[in-house]
């Protein structure tokens, strides 16, 4: 079978950890394809909350195969404290879980280089989670990096130490910040332990070895379309690809093999960060908004910015990712809204209305709206798409006839179960 593909059509933090736990046990393998621990993808196990980081979404499911693909860039510490976190719900981690010999590793310099960057950006900082992220993709552009396959190299400390140096030399250009570094080098050696006790394979030849024996497969992406390093709005991105292309890259599949791809996005828009946001809400109903949808990040704790759905903005990342089927989630956040709005298109500074983003989303004056009828009940119960209440039948029409795709899943709650299938 070919490969699937799950992933984040806004801002990131659409609920996709949650969809590919529920469709995982469908699939032989469940894959991470880019990003970092930057990501938080939120679950909901039998009424217990688990966060995942690094880690595919799809490893409570037992007889699942999970990869960290070579387009993840990894953090030691961050990995064994999940692991740590897993271990009591699942006995046959190592048996579950495997990691490509060519994801690359965050270094603890790289964690400072980030938090040293930032702070030296003031009032422009662009928003990182400050995980060391963009310095190790930084490394695996500029081919100074370390890789998973190199912990297994005799002359791994002197690789080690030797990017250390190079990095201490661009650390010299920043203002000093506070970075205890022989302490956070400790604790990354030893967590460099725990990621060895788990099988680290040639990835691209594993998961073609699936493809070619007809098993299904499932891809996982992080953070969201508008963070992609190049259709996103850029600056203010992540440094990976977050669509559809990324996918080809960053497991070692042919495009070919790509057949179904499951946008997920809220039913309004949030933002975690510095950047631009064109219905971004900051007034009481933005509050109301953040409230409702408990919106705080699962990696950061940041308030994430609220705003309402953004059509427009939609129906370019379904539009880039070539999204088959749409997946809509925390539709219940609004069962109290008497009313809400969507935007359906722009009003440009130079006085032009627009229903493509422009280059720069600074160029928007505002986003023009319509306002629709709540609901106002609960969900709870609710397993079928006919028995949607009218209100959200018309919303659903409004989004499929804008962005030209059927909207297939319509998530009613943080539950595994609260999620109707069409």
């Amino acid at each position: 079978m070919p490969v699937d593909v799950i992933l984040g059509l806004q801002w990131g933090d659409e609920g996709k950890g949650k969809i590919v736990d529920y469709l995982a046990y469908q699939y032989k393998v469940v894959c991470r394809f880019q990003g970092g621990p930057n990501a938080g993808h939120t679950l909901y196990i039998n009424g217990q909350k688990q966060v995942l980081h690094t880690i595919p979404s799809g490893v409570f499911r037992a007889d699942v195969h999970n990869l960290i693909g070579n387009g993840v860039v990894i953090d030691p510490i961050t990995f064994s404290k999940e692991v740590n976190q897993l271990r009591s719900h699942i006995s046959d981690l190592e048996q579950r879980l495997l990691i490509s010999q060519k994801a690359h590793l965050i270094l603890p310099t790289h964690r400072w280089i980030d938090l040293a960057s930032e702070n030296a950006k003031g009032k422009n900082k662009i928003g990182s989670t400050l995980r060391g992220i963009g310095p190790t993709y930084m490394d695996k552009t500029g081919r100074n990096g370390l890789r998973v396959g190199d912990l297994l190299s005799k002359d791994f400390k002197q690789k080690y130490t030797a990017i250390k140096e190079k990095h201490y030399q661009f650390l010299r250009q920043f203002p000093e910040v506070e970075f205890d570094i022989k302490q956070q080098e400790v604790q990354w050696f030893e967590a460099v332990e725990s990621l060895k006790q788990f099988p680290c394979v040639a990835s691209e030849y594993w998961i073609n070895s699936f493809l070619e024996k007809g098993e299904s497969i499932l891809a996982e992406g992080a953070q969201g379309t508008m963070l992609d390093v190049d259709f996103g709005t850029y600056p203010f991105v992540t440094s990976s690809n977050t669509t559809t292309a990324g996918v080809c890259t960053g497991l070692g599949i042919p495009a070919a093999q790509i057949r179904k791809v499951i946008g997920i996005a809220k039913a309004y828009c949030t933002r975690v960060g510095s950047g631009p946001f064109p219905s971004e809400l900051e007034n009481a109903v933005g509050e109301r908004l953040r409230s409702s949808g408990s919106e705080f990040g699962a990696t950061t704790g940041r308030p994430r910015r609220c705003g309402w759905l953004d059509l427009v903005q939609l129906h370019y990342s379904i539009m880039i990712n070539g999204v088959t089927d749409l997946c809509i989630t925390k539709i219940d956040v609004l069962n109290d809204f008497e009313t809400f709005e969507i935007c359906n298109s722009y009003l440009l500074k130079n006085g032009s209305v627009s229903q493509q983003l422009p280059y720069q989303l600074e160029e928007i004056e505002q986003c023009n709206t319509i306002s629709l009828q709540g609901w106002m009940r609960n969900l709870n119960g609710i397993n079928r798409f006919e028995d949607l209440p009218d209100q959200i039948k018309v919303f659903n029409k409004h989004v499929e006839d804008h962005c030209k795709t059927r909207i297939s899943y319509l998530s009613v709650g943080p539950g595994r179960d609260q999620l109707i299938v069409r």
